[in-house]
């Protein structure tokens, strides 16, 4: 048995304006469409005469600007619910379970509170302070969940970019549902938008935050960020059930899943080291991204990797993980080419497999309109480094070059091709057209270069694959790698270690090249689990 998914405006809709209530067209009629999961679980509410809204839609939401805004809930079978915005109204038909929908054309941006009233008969719903603007979904792990006044505690330069942090156009939501073994068409829990001030920023994501913040000064419309992160799990439980195809790893963490076979799904090369179910494909996109597919959104925002190259766990596979995440999570919400911009591991690093998962990483980053940040130069120790603003920064550029202007500076250096000339290993970059230069950066202040230091942390491998330091030179936009160790290298690499200290190599722009390899296939790893 399957569930209803409504796609497009209304189940029964149609539009009237200002105090005219006299039809005046019918909205085209939403596809109706298939998605796995059984019918009493998926719709998790019942039909009843009692009239709601979806519970994302809550005082001091943002819906996203441009693009059709979709609005949902529940009523009596066969009920007629009316819905007022923007000097707007439409009516729907509550279907036979219950469920309706309407679809609000595309809205200007506008920072001016305004009211959603929904009624259906005597019953009357108001949501208040609307702003219309643009909406990311900002999900990952710890480090994505990791709070403002988190990182005050260990990033004291950062308290007067709070202090001035009353910004009524910028809104935060924070998801926390359980996980979920099928879809389900509503949360769990109910919703709180929070309004960006100096005393609420303490408690919202820093990376959100300060992604938000630059995202605000720079457009000057209103920015939300609904955060769904949830920290110390892998990727696995945010991809979508229907993307674990396409590579066997993939499949077969899907197959020992939905077994709940943890200890299978640990042994499995490219596997996880599951500890419950909240680490299962797919749970947490089925408890808290799945009830909200219907919401329009400018892009996605993601930073995760540490619990798939911790201690005894295996990065392997994680590019494909990487793509099936986007990928999945694209079709799931209606938008192929919708932005979706990650942060790669950073330099601090705390598992073996931290440098193989960055190349992991670095190799997933050639889908389109998908940017990865890189933090391996930012200062910070442990699992956790504090400085959340360059992160915050660098990903907020990426959208802005994504969305509004390509010709922002917001990559760095990115590994394109090589070419072994006798001893040395000449390496091309994507976003160094204008030059590479190395560099050093302390605190949030940019990077300053230094003209004559070489890139640091190189090495080539022989012909056996094993690695040997190296030196390395800037020629224009390439460098140039060697070893007198080694008279006919077949790679090179660049800060391939677990906290690889004094990565210097930069475009002009001041942003850090990615640590690369040239030729992966030379990368090994064991995740040496335990007999």
């Amino acid at each position: 048995v399957c569930a209803l998914q409504w796609r497009g405006t209304s189940v029964g809709g149609e539009r009237m304006k200002g105090r005219d209530r006299s039809l005046r067209q019918w909205l085209r009629r939403g596809a109706v469409g298939l998605v796995v999961g059984v019918v009493a679980a998926m719709l998790a509410v019942d039909a009843s005469a009692e009239l709601r809204l979806a519970k994302i839609f809550a005082d001091h939401m943002v819906v996203q600007r441009e693009k059709p805004v979709l609005v949902w809930g529940w009523a009596d079978a066969g009920a007629t619910v009316t819905v007022g915005f923007a000097g707007e109204v439409y009516v729907a038909t509550a279907d036979g379970t219950g469920a309706w929908e309407v679809a609000l054309p595309p809205l200007d941006a506008s920072a001016v509170g305004q009211t959603l009233q929904v009624t259906s008969g005597e019953q009357r719903l108001a949501v208040r302070d609307v702003l219309v603007g643009d909406v990311w979904h900002a999900s990952g792990q710890s480090n994505m969940a990791m709070t403002v006044a988190a990182v005050l505690e260990g990033l004291p330069a950062a308290k007067p970019l709070i202090a001035t942090a009353d910004l009524p156009a910028v809104r935060f939501c924070r998801l926390q549902a359980g996980p979920s073994r099928v879809p389900l068409a509503e949360l769990a829990d109910a919703v709180v938008w929070t309004q960006c001030t100096a005393e609420t920023a303490g408690s919202v994501s820093a990376v959100a935050f300060f992604f938000a913040t630059r995202l605000h000064d720079a457009r000057e419309v209103p920015i939300a960020v609904i955060d769904s992160s949830r920290g110390g799990t892998p990727i696995e439980p945010f991809i979508p059930r229907e993307a674990f195809a396409g590579h066997p790893t993939l499949e077969m963490e899907l197959e020992l899943g939905d077994r709940n076979d943890l200890e299978g799904i640990w042994r499995l090369a490219g596997g996880v080291r599951a500890r419950d179910e909240n680490w299962l494909p797919g749970r947490l996109f089925q408890s808290r991204l799945a009830p909200l597919l219907r919401l329009r959104v400018r892009g996605c925002i993601w930073y995760q990797g540490e619990s798939n190259a911790g201690v005894q766990e295996d990065p392997r596979d994680y590019e494909h993980k990487m793509r099936a995440l986007v990928r999945g999570w694209r079709r799931a919400l209606g938008d192929d080419s919708l932005p979706f911009l990650y942060v790669q591991l950073p330099g601090s690093g705390a598992g073996a497999g931290w440098p193989y998962l960055r190349e992991q990483q670095r190799l997933a980053a050639d889908e389109p309109q998908v940017g990865m940040v890189v933090t391996i130069d930012l200062e910070g120790e442990g699992i956790h480094p504090p400085n959340k603003v360059d992160v915050g920064r660098r990903l907020a550029a990426w959208a802005l070059a994504t969305t509004v202007d390509p010709d922002i500076p917001h990559a760095g250096p990115m590994m394109d091709t090589y070419e072994i000339r006798g001893r040395e290993v000449v390496v091309w970059f994507r976003q160094a057209e204008s030059g590479l230069m190395t560099a050093t950066k302390s605190g949030l202040e940019p990077p300053r270069e230094t003209p004559g230091v070489p890139p640091a942390l190189c090495e080539v491998a022989d012909g056996e694959g094993r690695w040997h330091a190296a030196v390395a030179r800037i020629d224009g936009d390439t460098m140039v790698v060697s070893s007198d160790a080694v008279a006919e290298p077949v790679a090179a690499r660049y800060a391939y270690e677990v906290t690889p200290a004094g990565c210097n190599l930069y475009n002009r722009a001041g942003l850090p090249a990615s640590p690369f390899c040239t030729h992966p296939a030379l990368l090994a790893y064991d995740p040496q689990l335990p007999e």
